[in-house]
């Protein structure tokens, strides 16, 4: 997902502070979704994001933002933004810098203690459309098997709105993720087509809330990076569907607070992440089976960082994974019908061929340029 809450920092122990006192006896039966933002830092986003939020076409949400630590600015601006509507606006001050995943996990409890259907994961540089949660409560509602876990939206750039920025997430032989639709027009038939996905991307995605006590919530070993990824590859093992929904629209900034697309934290995080994704979600049958294309993935984006200047970092992210992965917990694999693993593998080789796709798409249109 696009990440807009971390810092060069490890996650500390903290006692969260609310600034409203939480009312379990009817939050359930008036609210329908919880809009959770996690924020560090992001003053300079929260006017254009909660006006986008304050004209929306149905008012059965609440407003839960979880800060990471942020200045005095950004915790002054958002007590006085509580404050004005202290029935729908919640939030919960952290001492220390938790990462994406333990900022949302944080707002996943809260709807889960709650009793409230739908979590609505939205980063703070975004604009969402005015029917945005109308449109994904419906969709949802619409499921009435219940087996639908996320739905992702369709992120436009801000600055271009003609541009594509996520439509959906896909997981691939190589071990790589990618955002489908990236820079690629908006208006393109295919992302405006309903379609199942690898992942929906957390930075504006719902989710349904009672699923996450069967997948759990997001791994915070994570901290931030491919955690989106991991818990929608848990979600699809134990038999649900993740789907991207064109008809919700928002517009993202991209790196608003991370501020670019490398550096050296962000890609020791998702080098070693991404050991971990594998680690935890996927048979050792399964793995041997794709070990060539696996280590070829990792060579390629070895060598690719090391022409960017981040080798050092993407090696080092890749040997602490490594180390690391033993003790983290892993998805109930031998639960998972063999057939649905079968279906696993199938989706991975399309979305490899899919990417290759859009590698041949974006070099066509360079040389046409």
């Amino acid at each position: 997902m696009n990440m807009n809450t971390t810092l060069n920092k490890t996650p500390a122990s903290f006692e969260p502070k609310k600034f409203h006192t939480e009312q379990k006896s009817n939050s359930s039966s008036v609210f329908r979704t919880v809009i959770v933002i996690p924020n560090y830092n992001g003053l300079r986003f929260l006017d254009d994001c909660m006006a986008a939020i304050d004209t929306q076409t149905v008012t059965d949400f609440i407003t839960l933002v979880v800060d990471n630590g942020s200045g005095d600015e950004d915790k002054s601006w958002l007590k006085h933004w509580q404050e004005k509507d202290p029935a729908r606006r919640q939030l919960i001050l952290n001492h220390d810098n938790l990462g994406f995943s333990g900022a949302v996990n944080q707002g996943i409890n809260w709807a889960i203690r709650h009793d409230i259907p739908y979590t609505l994961l939205l980063n703070n540089d975004t604009k969402i459309a005015e029917d945005f949660v109308e449109s994904l409560e419906d969709k949802m509602d619409a499921d009435k098997e219940e087996m639908i876990f996320a739905l992702s939206s369709k992120m436009v750039k801000m600055h271009d709105n003609s541009v594509m920025d996520d439509a959906g997430d896909q997981y691939t032989l190589l071990g790589w993720q990618f955002q489908r639709g990236l820079d690629e027009p908006s208006s393109r038939p295919l992302w405006n087509q309903e379609s199942a996905v690898f992942s929906a991307c957390a930075g504006a995605a719902m989710y349904r809330t009672k699923a996450f006590k069967e997948v759990g919530i997001f791994d915070e070993s994570h901290f931030a990076y491919l955690e989106d990824i991991d818990v929608c590859f848990r979600a699809q093992l134990y038999g649900y569907k993740v789907l991207y929904f064109p008809k919700a629209v928002v517009q993202h900034v991209g790196s608003g607070t991370s501020g670019s697309k490398y550096n050296e934290f962000k890609v020791r995080l998702s080098a070693r992440n991404s050991v971990y994704l594998m680690y935890k979600n996927l048979p050792a049958f399964m793995v041997i089976l794709n070990i060539i294309p696996i280590l070829a993935g990792y060579l390629i984006k070895q060598l690719f960082f090391i022409k960017k200047g981040f080798g050092k970092a993407y090696f080092s992210g890749l040997m602490e994974g490594l180390r690391k992965s033993g003790t983290l917990k892993r998805a109930k694999l031998n639960e998972v019908p063999p057939m649905r693993y079968l279906t696993l593998e199938l989706r991975l080789i399309s979305a490899t061929f899919e990417y290759a796709s859009k590698l041949m798409r974006r070099y066509t249109a360079t040389a046409r340029g």
